[in-house]
């Protein structure tokens, strides 16, 4: 980690953001079947995590005002979000990245007032989607993803997510996948899942 570390922040945005539900029950009676939350999928022609399943976000620009700011106005611009619909309910406790030299704020909202999302800019993001909270915590789209590299281990959960137009299916992990984790833990939504399982990763980068 550099001696000044970067500021960013993510927005998890939670909300009935369509009107696709999920099929099955969750255990924790506070999770519905329309509660989603929304995630994008970076373009694969990107030098960093390409292809990967995001938050939006990114960094804290010096025009922001905080963390709450730049993870509403990094919204805006990857996903069209209009920020006056979302009731911001907090922010999480930040987390360093030593690899990327930030530390990300976590900004969680509620989108009271839902408006139409979509990708902005295709050099940016392939997707942008919701998803079933739900099917995240089922415990059949569970796993844990493993990065094996010069004899080390890094070992994450992972979620799958299948795509709406059925040509696949979306794989949560790394920094996002830890969040989702490490949140549903705190809320006591998590279902009993299997954590030896392993899940395919394709890593580019």
């Amino acid at each position: 980690m550099p001696a000044v570390a970067r500021p960013a922040a993510v927005l998890i945005l939670f909300g009935v953001l369509d009107s696709l539900p999920s099929l099955r029950d969750a255990q924790a009676s506070a999770v519905s079947r329309d509660l989603d939350v929304l995630l994008l999928a970076r373009a694969t022609t990107l030098r960093s995590h390409p292809g990967q399943i995001a938050f939006p976000g990114g960094r804290v620009d010096p025009g922001d005002d905080g963390a709450v700011d730049a993870a509403l106005r990094e919204a805006r611009e990857e996903t069209g979000l209009e920020p006056s619909g979302v009731e911001v309910l907090g922010s999480l406790a930040d987390v360093p990245l030593e690899y990327s030299g930030h530390v990300v704020t976590p900004v969680l909202g509620w989108w009271r007032h839902p408006s139409p999302v979509r990708v902005v800019d295709e050099a940016e993001s392939a997707a942008v989607f919701r998803a079933p909270v739900a099917d995240l915590l089922d415990p059949a789209n569970r796993g844990t993803t493993v990065i094996r590299r010069d004899g080390r281990e890094w070992r994450g959960p992972g979620f799958v997510v299948p795509r709406a137009d059925s040509s696949g299916d979306h794989l949560v992990w790394g920094f996002t996948g830890m969040l989702l984790d490490r949140l549903f833990d705190r809320l006591g939504w998590t279902e009993p899942w299997d954590d030896a399982r392993e899940l395919p990763l394709d890593v580019r980068a």
